[in-house]
């Protein structure tokens, strides 16, 4: 009750209405400085600073042209034009009048800063010239016509393939192409329409940064002979089908609202799209790019289309961001393509692209989801060219594109890409085995490799604070520049830990991948297995042969006939041959892989084999076969876990006879042997018997069915990773 006394009290009264007052004070105070600010933001001041342009001052500044970077033209900037419908007086006048002094005088146009209200038709205002024939204007001088005669030709023939393309269907022809001698500045220009600068030929540089439009920018069939800067620019859609850019084609930081085409366009120098954003559809089919195609964190949020475009340089799509479709059907690319950093949110088709040699698309860093976006292109190839150019921060990115390719049945190119990994993770291994270790070399060592003096402290120093956990860590060191990093990161590694059994640890899986590359191409190339198994089946039935035909020579001898060699040795240099061109048709290093083929089933044998003939042979049996078959089988077996060894039980040797020796076929049983050992497939059961048996013998038996355990494990995994289905027979067959 006390405090609503108080309430109702003069004195609450009187403070109240005075706060009253205050607060109306402030808020006016508040808006009138809102205000003022507003007027005076340079938006705001450059629309109330604009002068209107009248007859009076048109007259008179095309009467008095200005230098523009020193060269004369008609100066329109900063100035408010009207040349929409309902001005049509004053618009006709305008078009005349300037017109006129352009086709009259070589001077350039200058409407930099200036706003115009409706569209502003560039064509127009230019020298009007014929797209064929000699008759040139005699306003033009030999120069000029010779750039002239140079190119309309081809802006002829551009014009007509596009008509017969129905790339312009419902357009009409026009024979007549603008000609401006002078250089175009519109940096900065504003047009509540559209501008049209079709079929124009531009002299000069064509200078448009910062240029504002709120209709479309129409240019298709023009000319830009000295670049043409867009810069900055804003429209609701562009044109420039069949357009020409001799110079340096600009539209970084460009926005386009609708539909931006570049159909069939040529772009001599290269173009620039850094940071534009194409929020429509962005069509480039068939365009020509004779330099580099810098399309650096664009933001594509509509389809973006490539179909049968050509470059002849580089192409940078690093950092961009493509949320719809992009294609790239029967593009055809000089040099490589970089989508390093990029993100694809949906489908991207390579198909039927080409790519010269050394030629490639840069995927590092790529920000690919499988299961919402694709990435196809010609089965069996695309595969090919996918690079990237270290493993690390970079597995992710090729097991994503091995799930996508397997995803689309294109399993030849799943398996391209994971033998790309395979590669990548063997040089990360050989480098961590011969590396110098950043995090535990002396500085001196550091120095040796390419780093400063100053910069061997600066990572000594940093790795004691705390150990570096990858090579690209050392660019946060300070005094580490990008250029020392780029010469030394192949000849250096960052382990943290660095003992002989981690070394030997690395060295075992290192061996182990490089069999797996050289034998297989890690697991992606059948061909290449089957190739390896097939000399190696060879080499071991010639060896088996060789040692259970050639006894001895005296007193008497026990020895092959010349017919039985002869087919034995026919048939093993046609088996070698088969192998050996398989393997140079399907390995990247088939001398490699020779040479890992003959370390592992040559020295063994070998040795052996002279070993058992320097040493002789003296033991009962020397006319029967060491060779064993079951004479109760004659058919195609897959003897999986079968022990190459005759058994003991005498049931079972009684199934068991020698070898026949006088039969013409005898030498087959070779070849059966080997294949059960190493293919585990034969005809016979052939083993080896167990009586008056040499030991080098029994070593080389059992030493290729252990080599077959592990020949097999390789054939079945190939098998299963480039026969789609093929794994389920094996894992539930």
């Amino acid at each position: 009750m006390a405090w609503v006394a108080i309430g109702r009290g003069i004195g609450f009264q009187q403070w109240f209405n005075r706060w009253r007052i205050w607060g109306v004070g402030i808020c006016w105070v508040l808006a009138i400085g809102c205000g003022w600010l507003w007027a005076a933001s340079p938006a705001q001041a450059a629309s109330v600073d604009r002068p209107a342009l009248t007859l009076e001052v048109l007259r008179d500044r095309l009467e008095h042209p200005q230098l523009l970077d020193g060269k004369p033209a008609i100066d329109l900037s900063q100035s408010a034009i009207d040349l929409r419908s309902d001005n049509g007086n004053f618009r006709e006048a305008f078009y005349q009048q300037v017109a006129s002094k352009l086709q009259q005088e070589r001077l350039g146009l200058d409407l930099r800063g200036s706003s115009i209200q409706g569209d502003l038709d560039l064509a127009r205002l230019g020298l009007r010239a014929p797209l064929y024939g000699k008759a040139l204007s005699p306003l033009l001088t030999p120069t000029e016509q010779e750039q002239l005669g140079r190119d309309r030709l081809r802006l002829l023939h551009l014009s007509r393939l596009s008509r017969s393309l129905l790339l312009d269907e419902g357009s009409p022809l026009d024979w007549q192409i603008s000609v401006f001698r002078g250089p175009i500045v519109l940096e900065g220009l504003q047009i509540s329409g559209s501008l049209r600068l079709a079929n124009t030929y531009f002299l000069e540089p064509v200078e448009a940064r910062g240029l504002s439009l709120g209709g479309a920018l129409v240019g298709s069939l023009s000319r830009f002979s000295q670049g043409a800067r867009f810069s900055g620019l804003v429209a609701q859609s562009a044109q420039f089908r069949n357009s020409l850019f001799t110079g340096e084609a600009r539209f970084d930081g460009a926005k386009f609202a609708g539909n931006a085409s570049f159909q069939s366009s040529t772009f001599e120098r290269g173009a620039n799209f850094y940071r534009s954003q194409f929020q429509a559809i962005a069509n480039f089919s068939k365009s020509h790019w004779n330099g580099s195609a810098d399309l650096t964190q664009a933001d594509w949020q509509g389809e973006v289309r490539f179909d049968g475009a050509s470059f002849a340089s580089s192409f940078y799509a690093i950092d961009s961001l493509f949320h719809g479709e992009s294609s790239f059907r029967n593009a055809r690319f000089a040099k490589p393509l970089n989508l390093r950093g990029a993100t694809i949110l949906d489908e991207a088709d390579f198909t039927s692209a080409s790519f010269a040699p050394g030629a490639y698309i840069n995927v590092s860093g790529l920000d690919f989801d499988s299961d919402q976006a694709k990435l196809i292109g010609s089965p069996g190839e695309i595969g090919r060219i996918l690079s990237v150019p270290v493993l690390q921060g970079n597995e992710t990115v090729l097991r994503t594109l091995v799930r996508n390719f397997r995803r689309v049945e294109q399993i030849a190119d799943a398996n391209q890409v994971d033998y790309t990994l395979f590669k990548l993770r063997l040089k990360t291994l050989q480098q961590r085995l011969t590396g110098v270790n950043l995090n535990a070399a002396k500085p001196a060592v550091l120095v040796s490799i390419g780093f400063s003096p100053t910069q061997a402290q600066a990572i000594a120093q940093a790795r004691d604070r705390q150990p570096l956990r990858t090579v690209a860590e050392m660019l946060s060191i300070e005094g580490v520049d990008l250029a020392t990093y780029v010469k030394v990161r192949d000849r250096v590694t960052a382990d943290r830990t660095s003992t002989p059994l981690s070394w030997s640890t690395i060295a075992l899986q290192w061996l182990g991948t490089n069999l797996l590359i050289l034998l297989s191409r890690a697991g992606t190339s059948a061909g290449l297995v089957l190739g390896v198994g097939l000399v190696a089946m060879t080499f071991f039935a010639l060896w088996f042969w060789l040692v259970d035909r050639l006894r001895k020579l005296r007193p008497q001898p026990i020895v092959p006939t010349w017919p039985e060699t002869l087919w034995m040795g026919g048939s093993a240099g046609l088996l070698f041959s088969l192998g050996l061109a398989t393997i140079f048709q399907t390995s990247d290093r088939p001398w490699w892989t020779l040479a890992s083929i003959a370390i592992s089933i040559g020295p063994v044998p070998l040795a052996l084999l002279i070993k058992l003939y320097w040493r002789g042979r003296f033991h009962d049996l020397m006319d029967v076969s060491y060779f064993v078959e079951n004479g109760e089988i004659r058919q195609v077996q897959l003897p999986i876990a079968r022990l190459p060894l005759m058994p003991r039980y005498h049931f079972f040797r009684e199934r068991f006879m020698p070898l026949l020796w006088n039969r013409r076929w005898a030498w087959l049983n070779y070849y059966d042997l080997s294949a059960i050992n190493l293919f585990r497939i034969g005809f016979s059961d052939v083993r080896m018997r167990d009586e008056h048996l040499p030991a080098e013998i029994s070593l080389v038996v059992w030493y290729q069915w252990t080599l077959g355990l592990m020949y097999i494990g390789l054939l079945l995994w190939t098998l299963s990773r480039t026969i789609p289905g093929l794994n389920l027979l094996i894992y539930f067959g």
